[in-house]
């Protein structure tokens, strides 16, 4: 169980000026409104495990779950899905080997020293746009993005707090190097990310899509907070699911499973 917004969120005003350590804080603070975008997501990063211990456990690991991509006319597509990774200083170094086993076919797309590739019958070969698009922007505009902001050099914004739909919400609006926006929606009462918002072209010269990242059914896992449910909508239709069935932290992950064959 967590403890209430004010108590994190004095823990975390002192940890503006001290190094991370377990929150054990019992003040109440009376003033939501004197809060800073650095305290609100200082004490989000600690609900989700603590900037040390996130690093240290979540180094690298395995993911393991079910995927179902919706088309426009609401047909849906079933796969069986790994993801294996190595986390790198920041974003952009990390590493990420998705395979992706369909009815019809098995591929891997990887992830590597900020570019992109995939794999099928041990040949390497280029993504068709849309999927490469929808791997970067999972990567890209994602709760670890939030979670690793001063590793990542990016920027946060507070825009405000509002109720929507019975919730007490913070808007934070991350921008990175590439100036891509993100904007979180954050609960007052758990400091979990709800969901998150952005818009993106799908392809060259195609107009900007809003895109919706909803995040649900929370578990902790080695002492770190991780969705199991999480799904995207696209200009108000749902495009896609994702349930995580099991997820591993601190798994050894050989390097050459990131190689590329025609390197």
């Amino acid at each position: 169980m967590f403890r209430p917004f004010s108590t994190l969120i004095t823990a975390c005003a002192l940890l503006v000026v001290t190094a991370p350590s377990p929150l054990r804080a019992t003040t109440v603070v009376d003033d939501p409104k004197s809060f800073t975008v650095e305290q609100i997501v200082e004490s989000v990063i600690l609900v989700y495990g603590t900037r040390p211990g996130l690093d240290h456990i979540r180094r690298n690991g395995v993911e393991r779950g079910k995927l179902t991509r919706f088309t426009p006319e609401g047909n849906a597509e079933e796969a069986n899905y790994e993801r294996r990774f190595v986390r790198g200083e920041n974003l952009d170094k990390d590493k990420i080997r998705l395979d992706q086993k369909l009815p019809s076919m098995e591929y891997s797309l990887i992830y590597g020293d900020g570019k992109l590739w995939g794999i099928i019958n041990g040949a390497a070969f280029t993504p068709r746009q849309d999927a490469a698009a929808s791997f970067l922007s999972q990567h890209h505009h994602s709760i670890d993005s939030l979670l690793r902001y001063k590793e990542c050099g990016y920027t946060i914004t507070l825009i405000g707090r509002e109720q929507q739909k019975g919730l007490d919400l913070y808007q934070v609006e991350l921008l990175d190097k590439e100036n891509r926006k993100t904007r979180y929606y954050i609960s007052a009462r758990s400091l979990r990310v709800l969901w998150l918002e952005y818009e993106e072209a799908p392809s060259a010269g195609a107009s900007p899509v809003k895109y919706t990242r909803k995040f649900m059914d929370y578990r902790s896992v080695q002492q770190t907070l991780v969705p199991y449910r999480i799904v995207l909508i696209e200009d108000g239709r749902q495009s896609q699911e994702t349930r995580v069935l099991t997820v591993t932290y601190g798994v050894k992950v050989d390097d050459s499973i990131f190689a590329n064959p025609e390197a």
